[in-house]
């Protein structure tokens, strides 16, 4: 009798939760006023960065996430960038993120004419871990004045990028105080996590300013989208500025104070932005349904665990993690073969950004479970729409 494979039993559990497929890995559901908004700012003609629905969308976003201010961009990646350069991120600079991370993080970084700094993470909620970049930041840096110094290549490590990885929120109380203890400004990627809080704290309220993404595939969608989340009115306004090409207000005259960017969200994204929001807890509590029903499935098999919200925390299951007990690439490689093969999308984790030819040469501290996490993790489908 032929045994059944650890592929075999995982595919079949999907195919338990969420029925035959094909299904997508993670696709947008417009369920709400979606149509009617965008076709209201059609007929206003204000498709582009001026209009109402960009402002409300602004309004409710900050309401929603507790945030002060929230200026709304086109991506989360011009997002991220804005929020470096009103921390004051320049040329010659440092910036320490995870490896185990999106692109778009460290691109943002050298936009800035900055250089990536990659770090570790731990296992529990696949942020940063506090404990090892502290005794990092111990060997490898000096305090000179207000900055902090790299020793080993002399630069100044500026800034701390804390992301939620997955929706999960980071240890944002100890990361806090390692960024306190080094003279760290803390920039929060919470480009997947909208709906996700830590300790009641909603991400990307914690740091001096955060970034979110409302790109096609996150819980909510504007199309192409982003915003910074900022409690500084003073950040909030530049933030503004930057993203309106630095164009002084004026009837007719074309005044421009300093190297601004294209980045504000059109209307027409907003208008979509609008009517997503109202859905969101809606799609929070579907999500949260699915992994439930994948957590049952999935613990049925020995071999293979999901990643759950950490403690103190609630996370939005942005996207559906589960991991190999014992890592392996070729075991894991098995699973998403079988996986995509039965009509089920899913992927790995990202390749380590200090693995990419970019960043090949960028400083990195030894990361041993980035490694790890490498090998063993899985993303499953995840839409709300496949619960009812």
């Amino acid at each position: 009798m032929t045994s059944i494979t650890l592929p075999d039993l995982v595919t079949q559990a999907v195919q338990n939760v969420i029925g035959h497929g094909p299904i997508k890995l993670h696709e947008p559901t417009f369920d709400g006023n979606e149509a009617q908004y965008v076709q209201d700012c059609i007929e206003s003609t204000y498709v582009s960065s001026v209009g109402k629905y960009v402002d409300q969308f602004e309004i409710e976003l900050a309401k929603y996430t507790g945030a002060k201010y929230a200026v709304s961009l086109v991506n989360g990646t011009s997002a991220l960038h804005l929020a470096l350069k009103l921390a004051g991120v320049k040329a010659g600079d440092e910036v320490l993120l995870q490896a185990f991370n999106f692109i778009a993080s460290a691109n943002a970084i050298t936009y800035c004419g900055a250089t990536p700094h990659f770090v570790d993470i731990e296992s529990e909620n696949l942020g940063i871990d506090p404990y090892k970049l502290q005794n990092y930041l111990s060997e490898i840096s000096k305090k000179t004045g207000e900055l902090t110094e790299n020793v080993v290549t002399g630069r100044c490590i500026k800034a701390l990028v804390v992301m939620h990885t997955f929706g999960h929120p980071s240890k944002m109380d100890e990361l806090t105080e390692v960024a306190k203890k080094f003279n760290l400004i803390l920039i929060e990627d919470a480009a997947e996590s909208i709906g996700s809080y830590y300790d009641k704290k909603h991400t990307g309220t914690m740091g001096l300013l955060g970034t979110m993404s409302f790109n096609g595939n996150k819980t909510i969608t504007t199309g192409g989208g982003g915003a910074v989340l900022t409690n500084n009115l003073g950040l909030a306004k530049h933030a503004k500025h930057l993203s309106t090409t630095a164009k002084i207000s004026h009837k007719w005259a074309f005044i421009h104070d300093e190297i601004g960017y294209n980045y504000r969200m059109p209307n027409i994204n907003a208008a979509l932005g609008c009517a997503q929001l109202e859905q969101l807890p809606n799609k929070l509590e579907k999500k949260k349904k699915l992994f439930d029903k994948y957590k049952i499935e999935l613990s049925k098999i020995k071999g293979v665990s999901i990643i759950e919200e950490p403690k103190n925390c609630k996370s939005n299951y942005w996207l559906q993690a589960l991991t190999l007990d014992t890592p392996s690439l070729s075991m894991r490689d098995n699973i998403l073969e079988n996986l995509n093969a039965a009509g089920y999308m899913s992927r790995p984790g990202w390749d380590l950004l200090n693995s990419l030819d970019p960043f090949i040469e960028s400083p990195s501290m030894s990361l041993e479970t980035s490694n790890l996490l490498f090998q063993s993790l899985i993303n499953i489908p995840s839409s709300p729409n496949l619960v009812t």
